[in-house]
C-alpha cells in the first residue's frame, strides 16, 4: 500500500530490539513494525531492560500507530520513575516516527512546529586518570573547540573518592566499611551472573537514598573540590556555562556546605543533589543557596514534575524522554515548567534515536535551553542510523532536517551487531513468545 495514501489503514505487527554496549552507555533500540513498508524507532533508556517494552507488545498490535496519544494512554500505567518508564517512552518515539512517515512530516510539525532551526547541544564530558582540575578543564577547552557553547562535568564525592584510592586521606566521613562497600559494588550489575550474594548486597548498598547514608565532606575534602573547581575555571574561563552532575549521595546539610562552595564559579545549574521526590528538603536547599538547581531527568509523567515547580525550588527541569513518557509528554512538561518561569533543559546518554527524538521535542518548546550529549568520544556513535546529513552534532549543535518523522532513514545493523551487548545472542530477534501476553488491565472497577 502506499503509506502517504492510506495512512488510516496502519496498523502495527510486531515489536523487535537490539541491546548494544559502549555508547558510552548500554542502550536498546527499538523497532515497531507495521503491514506496509514503514518502520518506526524508538529507544529504551540506557542501562535498562527490553523487558519493559516486551510486556507492551499485545497491547499495541493491531492498532494504528498515528494514534499516538491514544496507545500512550493505554500503556503508561505500566511505566513508572527513571528505567521504569523503558518501555513506554521507546514505543512511543517509534509511534512517533510512524506518524511522520506515514504523513510525510516531521516529528516537530505534528508537535506545533519549531520555536528554533538548530538545537543547542550540552558536552557532558569525563576524564581519566586521578582527579585534576586543569587536566579536568583541558579536556572541556576540546569540547569548545569543537564548537560546544555548554558544557557539563561530574563534581563531588566521586573525586574524593578516587582521590582516596590514590592514597589521599581526610577528604570523607561516613559509617566506617560504607565508602569501602560503595566503591566495591560500582554497579551490582556486575555480579549478576557471578556471585548473587555480592549482587544483591551491591544492590542494597547503591540504592541507600541520600540522606541515610552518613556520608560527609570534610573541610579538607571541600577545599579540594573548590580548588578543583577554580582549576577547571582557569582553563575554560567564565563566558561558557558549566553545569554540574554526580555530586554524591549526601544528605541535604552536605548540599548545602558544597554548593555555597561553588557559588563564585558561575554555575549554570547544581543537578540531582537530592533525590527528586524530596520536595521539601529542595526547597529548603534552594532558600541556602544561590546557584541555580535542576532535576527531573527520573522523573515520570507532567504531573510528577509539578510539586517541584510549584515549590520554586528549581530553575532548570532536566526530563529525559525515555523517562518523562516520550517526545509529546516532554512537550507538556516544557510547557508546564513555562507556566512557572523555569527552563527546560534534556538529558540523554544514549543513541542518534533518542538524540534526534529529543532534539525534534527541543525544536518544538520553547522554553528549552540545552541537549546534553555523552558521546563525543565514541566514533562509531553516528554510523548507528542512516539520515540524510552526518555528522547529526556538527559544531555544537543538531540542525533538523524536513525528512519525515525523526529523519532517521534507515539502521545500520552491522554497526549494531558490531556492538551487541555480550548478554544477547543477536539483534532483531523474534519477540512472539509476547504476542498474547494478557492481563485485564483496567485500574477501576
Amino acid at each position: 500500500m502506499s503509506h502517504l495514501s492510506s495512512p488510516s489503514k496502519l496498523r502495527i505487527t510486531d515489536l523487535r530490539f537490539a541491546k548494544i554496549s559502549g555508547a558510552p552507555m548500554g542502550c536498546i533500540m527499538v523497532k515497531v513494525l507495521t503491514n506496509s513498508e514503514l518502520v518506526g524507532y524508538g529507544e529504551i533508556r540506557d542501562w535498562s531492560s527490553e523487558t519493559y517494552g516486551l510486556l507492551l507488545k499485545s497491547r499495541i498490535i493491531g492498532e494504528n500507530p498515528c494514534n499516538v496519544d491514544k496507545i500512550f494512554r493505554r500503556i503508561k500505567q505500566f511505566g513508572g520513575p527513571s528505567r521504569q518508564a523503558g518501555g513506554v517512552c521507546g514505543i512511543e518515539l517509534a509511534l512517533w516516527d510512524l506518524a511522520g512517515k506515514a504523513w510525510g512530516v516531521p516529528v516537530y510539525q505534528l508537535l506545533g512546529g519549531k520555536f528554533r532551526d538548530k538545537i543547542r547541544i550540552y558536552s557532558d564530558t569525563d576524564m581519566e586518570g586521578r582527579p585534576d582540575g586543569k587536566k579536568m578543564g583541558e579536556a572541556l577547552r576540546k569540547r569548545m573547540d569543537l564548537g560546544f557553547t555548554y558544557l557539563k562535568m561530574d563534581w563531588g564525592v566521586g573525586q574524593l573518592m578516587e582521590l582516596m584510592e590514590h592514597g589521599e586521606t581526610g577528604l570523607l566521613s561516613a559509617p566506617l566499611g560504607y565508602i569501602k562497600d560503595f566503591m566495591e559494588a560500582g554497579g551490582a550489575r556486575k555480579y549478576f551472573l557471578t556471585d548473587r550474594e555480592k549482587h544483591n548486597r551491591a544492590y542494597d548498598t547503591i540504592n541507600i537514598a541520600h540522606p541515610f547514608t552518613g556520608l560527609q565532606i570534610t573541610e579538607k575534602g571541600l577545599d579540594v573540590l573548590e580548588q578543583y573547581l577554580a582549576d577547571v575555571r582557569s582553563v575554560i574561563g567564565y563566558d561558557i556555562p558549566l553545569a554540574i552532575d554526580h555530586c554524591g549521595h549526601i544528605g541535604l546539610n552536605e548540599c548545602i556546605k558544597l554548593a555555597r562552595r561553588a557559588e563564585k564559579y558561575n554555575i549554570a545549574w547544581l543537578e540531582d543533589l537530592l533525590p527528586w521526590q524530596m520536595t521539601g528538603a529542595w526547597q529548603q536547599l534552594a532558600s541556602a543557596i544561590t546557584v541555580p538547581l535542576g532535576t527531573g531527568e527520573d522523573i515520570y509523567l507532567k504531573e510528577n514534575f509539578l510539586p517541584l515547580l510549584q515549590s520554586g525550588a528549581l530553575s532548570v527541569i532536566h526530563p529525559d524522554i525515555l523517562s518523562s513518557g516520550g517526545l509529546y509528554e516532554t512537550k507538556k512538561i516544557g510547557d508546564l515548567a513555562q507556566d512557572y518561569g523555569v527552563a527546560m533543559a534534556i538529558h540523554m546518554a544514549e543513541t542518534p534515536i533518542a538524540a534526534l527524538a529529543a532534539a525534534h521535542t527541543a525544536a518544538a518548546t520553547e522554553n528549552f535551553l540545552a541537549l546534553e550529549f555523552h558521546s563525543v568520544d565514541v566514533p562509531w556513535w553516528d554510523d548507528l542510523v542512516k539520515t540524510a546529513s552526518k555528522p547529526i552534532i556538527n559544531r555544537g549543535f543538531i540542525e533538523l532536517s524536513e525528512a519525515p518523522g525523526l529523519g532517521i532513514e534507515d539502521l545500520n545493523d552491522e554497526v549494531i551487531r558490531a556492538h551487541l551487548d555480550p548478554s544477547q545472542k543477536d539483534i532483531w530477534m523474534s519477540t512472539e513468545q509476547w504476542d498474547n501476553e494478557y492481563s485485564h488491565d483496567r485500574t477501576w472497577s
